[in-house]
């Protein structure tokens, strides 16, 4: 053979004009799931807008006087922090069908969850009682406006909790109930790391 067939020779293998592409791995989410990203989007947006108007305010005049942290915020902040982990556990749990460890975790993360809010419910009432009142000063006001709105969330996702909570309990679906969980977690951490933005801002500002 001479050294100009050699070249003329394709070294690929006949595919009869068509190229054959191996598919990656897909990604698919539930309606439920969707909805929830498109939840937290949303919240986000909301939350954006709130910073940004707090950052702006401060720059507007002198008449910013920064509230004091009550000491409680701290604790506050570790309980939901706690909240979020046996929110993890629970779905851990949940994905090895352990059904003592997904009610306790459950139970566990919600019975945190209202500490928390009754901390921060507590955390205003001090304030309050100092004389830091809404219409008294702008760090007032987006204090009190800030932690409510986060407040608000939590609340309405302790709905989803009890429901969820009661179905572990009387062991209705577990296929469904680990969809819950797994909602809740990714609802809740999402909360704590809005949380720890905020507390961050407070204690700053």
């Amino acid at each position: 053979m001479s050294i100009l067939s050699q070249l003329m020779e394709k070294p690929w293998p006949q595919s009869n004009g068509a190229t054959v592409l191996k598919a990656g791995p897909s990604i698919s989410r539930t309606p439920t799931e969707v909805g929830l990203l498109f939840f937290l989007a949303s919240i986000t947006g909301l939350f954006t807008l709130l910073l940004i108007s707090y950052n702006g305010r401060i720059l507007l005049g002198n008449d910013w006087v920064p509230v004091p942290d009550p000491t409680i915020l701290w604790i506050n902040t570790v309980i939901l922090i706690f909240s979020s982990i046996a929110f993890h556990r629970a779905r851990k749990n949940a994905r090895a069908s352990k059904v003592t460890g997904i009610k306790k975790n459950l139970l566990v993360a919600g019975l945190l969850t209202f500490g928390f809010l009754a901390g921060q419910t507590i955390a205003s009432l001090q304030l309050y009682e100092l004389g830091y009142y809404v219409s008294n000063n702008p760090a007032n006001s987006f204090f009190y406006l800030l932690t409510s709105i986060h407040a608000l969330h939590l609340i309405g996702g302790l709905f989803v909790w009890m429901r969820t909570q009661y179905r572990a309990q009387l062991g209705i679906d577990l296929g469904k109930i680990t969809v819950s969980i797994e909602l809740c977690a990714i609802y809740w951490h999402y909360l704590l790391v809005v949380w720890l933005i905020i507390f961050v801002l407070l204690l700053t500002t």
